[in-house]
C-alpha cells in the first residue's frame, strides 16, 4: 500500500510540475512561454529573464517528468524543491506563510512532499525500483 500511495503522490505532483514547466517553456495550459515568463521574471528583478525562465521551466518540466516516472527520484525532488525555494525567495516569502495572503504555504508543502519522497524513495512502482 505504501508504494501505491507514493505512486499517487508522484503522479499528482509530477504531472502538475510538468504542466507548470510547459507553461513557461511552450506557453501551454494558459502559460506565457519563455518570452512572457522572462518578461515577468525581469519585472521582479530576475535577470536575464528569458534565460532564467528557461532554467525554471526545464527544472519544473524535467523534475516533474522524473518524479512521475520514479526515475532518479532524489534529483527530481531537488529540482522541484529548488524551484519552489526560488518562488519563496523571489515572490511569496515577503507575504508571510499563509496562501490567503499570497504567502509561501503551498510552496513549502510542495518542498516537503518532494524532499520527503526523495528521501523515502519512489516505491516499487517506479523506474528506480527496476533499474537500481
Amino acid at each position: 500500500m505504501v508504494s501505491l500511495g507514493l505512486l499517487i503522490i508522484r503522479l499528482v505532483i509530477g504531472v502538475l510540475f510538468i504542466g507548470h514547466g510547459a507553461q513557461k517553456l511552450f506557453g501551454w495550459f494558459g502559460g506565457h512561454g519563455l518570452k512572457g515568463t522572462g518578461g515577468w521574471f525581469e519585472s521582479i528583478g530576475m535577470k536575464p529573464g528569458v534565460t532564467l525562465a528557461l532554467l525554471a521551466g526545464l527544472s519544473e518540466f524535467v523534475g516533474g517528468l522524473l518524479f512521475v516516472l520514479g526515475l532518479l527520484t532524489p534529483l527530481a525532488g531537488i529540482l522541484i524543491a529548488a524551484t519552489m525555494l526560488m518562488a519563496i525567495i523571489k515572490v511569496h516569502g515577503q507575504n508571510g506563510i499563509w496562501v490567503t495572503s499570497n504567502g509561501y504555504e503551498y510552496n513549502l508543502t510542495l518542498i516537503a512532499v518532494a524532499i520527503g519522497v526523495a528521501l523515502i524513495g519512489p516505491g516499487q512502482y517506479a523506474l528506480d525500483a527496476f533499474l537500481f
